[in-house]
């Protein structure tokens, strides 16, 4: 058992790419991903699985079909599997997406926007 706490401030300090999650911890099957955003996503969705967002720092949008949500720092918002979705920031955001192991950052959709898995800093 590693008694190290995970300073998050400290890792989002070592990396500078947007749509580049890094992974920071890991439990079960689930991971813990820092990100940093900015710009327009894809449309995409994840069959599989919900997919958990947490906004650190800025303010992300994820836009759906039928309408958007908004979040500061300190919200929080999961998107139920199988429902198309595009994160949207217009300034730099910071934040922890919260998914099973293995998923792709694209999910359904693949192009240059598709990061690889499983980096961890």
């Amino acid at each position: 058992m590693n008694l190290t706490s995970i300073n998050l401030k400290e890792k989002l300090g070592r990396f500078h790419e947007h749509w580049q999650p890094k992974v920071v911890a890991e439990m079960n099957d689930y991971q813990f991903k820092l990100v940093k955003l900015q710009g327009d996503f894809v449309w995409h969705h994840h069959a599989e699985t919900d997919e958990a967002f947490l906004v650190i720092e800025g303010e992300l949008r994820i836009d759906f079909r039928e309408g958007a949500v908004v979040l500061g720092p300190g919200e929080m918002f999961v998107v139920p599997k199988g429902v198309d979705h595009k994160p949207f920031a217009e300034q730099e955001v910071q934040m922890m997406l919260i998914e099973p192991r293995g998923v792709r950052n694209t999910g359904s959709e693949s192009g240059e926007r598709t990061a690889q898995n499983d980096v961890w800093i």
